[in-house]
């Protein structure tokens, strides 16, 4: 007789083969870093904000080699060296990185497929931003569910929007911890281990222009030459006034995901044994433990890293992993925010499902 699972949607059951688990996962850091030190320098900000406000000791950026594919690519042979499949083996590949890759109006996702030597699977490009990890997970779940012959998906993700950061731009100073990483996952339709359960998502488009790239796309087309100078992320009026409306619907939208998602896979937030949050600044990032009554050993806050996107996620759960913080059973949430604006969190039962 087929095993029955909790359904995190309707609150019945559902059959086992109608699970997806997470088979293998993947980060690819770049060799080389900046250090706090050098961000004082470069920004003006003193060394010991950088440090101890932003919560960044160092970060990682790219060298040259290290496109956004390529990170990706070399985090995917890892997350299919974990899972212990083969490309072959793969149905879909959605790129859930950065819109910011090697080339524009450019399917990273087919360009891994082939590199990858992933010669069955078809693909395609998504995001939302640094919620991407989330999102995607939820895609390649529907897709499975959805599709017979959609078993196993690779979720693939090169993140170096730090590009896009000058630090004579003040108004973007909150954006100084972005770093640059590849991260990949590979879930499969029928895997009793780290399934994926519920997931939550919540958008405010009235943040969507008020701070952006302002030239490189086609409201400001054709390019001047000129533009060169204004190809970095920036905020549209008064910053200050930006960052409170920010900063006022931020926790409160970070803490209804969490707890939708939860409540959606049958938990509530006591429930929480690891959260696998976005780096952020420190304060923010304490106070969410605060409010969820988790103790910092149940997180790992990324201060030699800083922001990497959408793959904050995944390098949490591999430290938490390494660190002994995660073991079979926990129940794991998945949270995160991207720009424009967008909050996701969902969730993941450890280990082999109960």
């Amino acid at each position: 007789m087929p095993y029955l699972v909790f359904d995190m949607y309707g609150g019945d059951f559902k059959m086992l083969n109608e699970v997806i688990g997470i088979m293998g996962m993947g980060t690819y850091i770049p060799k080389t870093f900046v250090t706090a030190e050098e961000i004082a320098e470069k920004s003006g900000i003193p060394e010991k904000v950088i440090d101890e406000k932003f919560g960044v000791s160092r970060k990682p950026i790219p060298g040259p080699e290290d496109t956004a594919s390529f990170m990706g690519i070399e985090a995917s042979k890892k997350a299919i060296e974990n899972a212990g499949i083969k490309p072959e083996e793969i149905d879909l590949i959605i790129w859930n990185g950065a819109q910011h890759k090697d080339y524009p109006c450019w399917l990273a996702s087919l360009f891994v497929a082939y590199e990858l030597g992933a010669d069955n699977a078809w693909g395609f490009d998504m995001e939302a931003m640094c919620g991407s990890m989330m999102a995607g997970m939820q895609t390649a779940k529907s897709l499975m569910l959805t599709n017979d012959d959609v078993n196993t998906v690779l979720l693939v993700s090169g993140y170096r929007n730090g590009d896009l950061i000058d630090y004579d731009e003040p108004s973007s100073s909150f954006m100084f911890d972005i770093g640059a990483c590849g991260a990949a996952m590979v879930m499969r339709k029928g895997y009793k281990r780290n399934v994926l359960m519920g997931s939550s998502f919540k958008g405010d488009g009235s943040f969507s222009i008020g701070c952006k790239v302002p030239v490189g796309g086609n409201k400001s087309w054709p390019m001047k030459e000129q533009d060169i100078e204004n190809m970095h992320f920036k905020i549209d009026g008064d910053p200050k006034a930006f960052k409170t409306r920010l900063g006022e619907k931020t926790l409160p939208n970070f803490f209804a995901v969490i707890r939708e998602s939860l409540q959606k896979s049958g938990y509530t937030q006591e429930d929480i044994d690891y959260l696998a949050i976005l780096h952020f600044k420190k304060s923010a990032h304490l106070a969410v433990l605060e409010e969820l009554n988790l103790s910092e050993d149940k997180t790992t806050y990324l201060q030699d890293y800083g922001h990497i996107g959408q793959n904050d996620q995944i390098l949490s759960i591999e430290l938490g992993l390494k660190e002994g913080k995660i073991k079979d059973g926990d129940v794991v949430v998945m949270v995160g925010a991207g720009l424009g604006f967008v909050w996701a969190s969902s969730v993941v039962k450890w280990g082999p499902l109960e």
